[in-house]
This record gives C-alpha cells, structure tokens and sequence, in this order.
C-alpha cells in the first residue's frame, strides 16, 4: 500500500481555561485520501480531577463522546455530522475558548493510516503504566 498522509489533532480537556493547564484525553486522526475520520478518546478522571477536582465528569464525557458520534457520521450525528469527513475534521479542529480544545493539527505519513490512532494513543495520551489511560 502507497504511503498516504493523515493529520491529526490531539484532544485536551481544560476544566480552567484561565489557568491554561490541560490533559490529552484523545486524538482525531484524519486521512482525506482514504476517507478516514476517527476519534480516539480515553479519558482519565484522576488526572482531570487534579487540575479541578469539581468538574463534572457525567457532561464532560457526554461532550468527548460527541466528538467520536461526529467523526462516525450519519444518523444522529447532526448537522455537522452530515458534512464530508474533511470538514467535519475542520468543524471539530478549529480553535475554541472551553474545556474541551484541540492542539494544533499535526501532519503524519503512514502506510496504514487506520492504525495510526492506537499509536499515537500511545504516545500523547496514555500514561505509561497506567494500562488504557483509564483509573
């Protein structure tokens, strides 16, 4: 298989924003050439709760939850969900002021670029020796 390039943007969640400190809870991973849209979300509560210990976690999920629903597309993803997966990676990237933000899109190339997502998991969002990232 031919080499082909995908972008991606890490998702963080920054319960207060004034205070700038986030934790990577996923990562949207995008390849215009084969189509693919995913999102890969592994939220740690211990570590959210330690920049906030307040924050609510039922709403927060339900919101990176969202984010996954997008990325799949179709029946109950709602109007953005109806967009090409081009711009919905574009809807779901732009920059925001609220707890839940992206980094900055990064660009990759890969062979497979459907298997790039655990990688890269790996790498901006799981703590070492803490299994899937998950309390």
């Amino acid at each position: 298989m031919p080499t082909a390039i995908y972008d991606y943007a890490v998702i963080r969640v920054v319960p207060r924003v004034e205070r700038e400190e986030f934790v990577n809870v996923g990562v949207v991973v995008s390849c215009q050439t084969t189509g693919l849209l995913e999102a890969g979300i592994e939220l740690d509560a211990a570590r959210v709760r330690a920049l906030d210990p307040r924050i609510d976690l039922d709403t927060l999920r339900a919101h990176l939850e969202a984010i996954a629903i997008i990325c799949r597309g179709g029946p109950g993803s709602g109007p953005i969900g109806a967009l090409p997966p081009r711009a919905r990676f574009h809807w779901l990237t732009a920059r925001r002021s609220s707890i839940i933000q992206m980094s900055p899109v990064h660009t990759g190339r890969s062979a497979d670029p459907a298997a790039v997502l655990d990688g890269l998991l790996d790498r901006m969002v799981r703590v070492a020796g803490n299994g899937t990232g998950n309390p």
